[in-house]
């Protein structure tokens, strides 16, 4: 009775070398979406190691061919160099290199029959043994590698896709806290592990052990499937069940938290020297001085956003020097984007304010740490009385959750961008003018606000049915 054959994947592949897309002799990749279009591009230094990749059961060996091939030269689908080409510095013949790869192949070939016959495996140590043997010089025995982890490989993608994007450091958090996720699901994690049952299991994993919403599932689904697209576009990912693993989950859209144009000017208007709290049992409480004007600044700063639609990252980062007779000139943190912003009276307003404090690296307004002025905006909110009650829909798996808040609770930072925004637009002013202010590049991203801003036209003309 014949021997089955020992299941195996082999790889010849040139190792690419990620380069600026500015320095010498760079090979352009085009990245293209499903359709085939052209979608991007990848630079990468024009030759590279020719190396071999070799999979069986659970075991993967990896060693260079000690060949450099040239990518615009090399023919991924046949695993060879095209005809008639010549590779690298020694000018290495395609005949000479596609010769090796083949001599390569049937090595490997040999090795893995002969285990076959004798109805045995070889383990890692075993292929090299054998694989040096048949080299018959020591000075050419192979060193294998140990085989990387599903996890160095993926840093290996954070560390390629952060220099080729430029990640911002709040970037690289959310792709560690992915890792962290994925590390707790099966810190022995394999592509082959990766399969549609496998995806499913993790979607379970995030909601039953993570507690995550159906919409935070499916930004970690996202993360990890792009992850393992890039693993199989480099040849280290030979599972591509990802392509197609699309989960069915109910979600809503994220509400738009935004003051109205009467909420606003409460909040803008709000006299912090007579405020109170109400404590639990009725009783009013006065602020302390420094809880006064710590609450006023925060206050001054949120209005600021709300009249400029400035992120908090740009108020924090706003100089004196960005500040023109009429307008505010910045680029922005997290796009890089130019923007000249007018000013109004109440911009100007609350710059006139604090233009006589001075605030470190010449700053212009008194802004403290994001979380701290999230904290402090709620406690704002509740002074100024933004008590609507807001019902935030969301879903865990099958289950619709309704949740009530009074509407101070959902206030942050970011409120302030989507107030300016709603109320220019409630206002009249055309969307294209917001979004020379705001920064928006396309209506897609303006078309929530629109529609918000559609619906409070609406309130304010059915004013007149009364």
């Amino acid at each position: 009775m014949a021997n089955a054959e020992i299941k195996r994947n082999v790889l010849f592949f040139p190792d690419k070398e990620t380069r600026d897309k500015n320095a010498d002799n760079v090979f352009i990749e085009s990245i293209k979406d499903k359709d085939g279009k052209i979608i991007g591009k990848k630079y990468y230094n024009y030759d590279a190691k020719l190396r071999v990749r070799i999979r069986w059961t659970e075991n993967v060996v990896n060693f260079n061919l000690g060949e450099r091939v040239e990518l615009a030269k090399w023919v991924t689908d046949a695993q060879s160099c095209k005809v008639g080409t010549s590779h690298g510095k020694k000018k290495r013949t395609a005949k000479e290199i596609n010769s090796k790869i083949e001599s390569t192949k049937n090595d490997i070939d040999s090795i893995f029959n002969e285990f076959a016959k004798k109805n045995a495996i070889p383990t890692i140590d075993e292929f090299r043994n054998e694989y040096n043997s048949m080299l018959n010089k020591t000075t050419k025995t192979i060193s294998v590698e140990v085989a990387k982890t599903f996890f160095d490989y993926y840093d290996d993608f954070v560390n390629k896709q952060s220099i080729e994007n430029n990640w911002k450091y709040a970037t690289l958090q959310k792709f560690a806290t992915v890792k962290n996720h994925l590390t707790a699901f099966n810190k022995d994690l394999t592509f082959e592990k990766m399969t549609k049952d496998d995806l499913n299991n993790y979607v379970v994993f995030l909601r039953e052990k993570k507690d995550m919403r159906n919409s935070t599932i499916l930004k970690q689904i996202a993360f990890v499937k792009w992850f393992l697209k890039w693993a199989a576009g480099e040849g280290f990912n030979p599972n591509l069940a990802f392509s197609t693993f699309f989960p069915k989950m109910d979600k809503v859209e994220k509400k738009v938290i935004f003051l109205d144009w009467a909420e606003l000017t409460t909040v803008y208007n709000f006299d912090f020297s007579t405020a109170q709290w109400t404590l639990p049992d009725g009783t009013k409480k006065p602020l302390d001085d420094q809880t006064k004007i710590s609450l006023e600044r925060v206050r001054d700063v949120f209005c600021f956003c709300c009249f400029t639609s400035l992120r908090y990252s740009d108020v924090e980062n706003l100089k004196r020097s960005d500040i023109k007779e009429n307008e505010i000139e910045i680029t922005t943190i997290k796009t890089a984007h130019s923007l000249t912003i007018d000013l109004n009276n109440y911009s100007r307003a609350i710059l006139a304010k604090y233009a006589s404090e001075v605030y470190p690296n010449n700053k212009a307004l008194p802004v403290i740490s994001n979380q701290k002025m999230n904290d402090r905006l709620k406690e704002v909110g509740e002074l100024c009385g933004l008590n609507t009650p807001i019902t935030i829909t969301y879903y865990k798996g099958a289950e619709r959750i309704d949740e009530v808040y009074p509407k101070y609770e959902l206030i942050g930072t970011h409120c302030g961008r989507r107030t300016f925004i709603c109320n220019a637009l409630t206002l009249g002013i055309a969307p294209q003018t917001v979004m020379k202010w705001s920064g928006h590049a396309n209506y897609i991203s303006m078309k929530p606000y629109i529609d918000i801003a559609d619906t409070e036209k609406k309130k304010a003309m059915d004013l007149f049915n009364k």
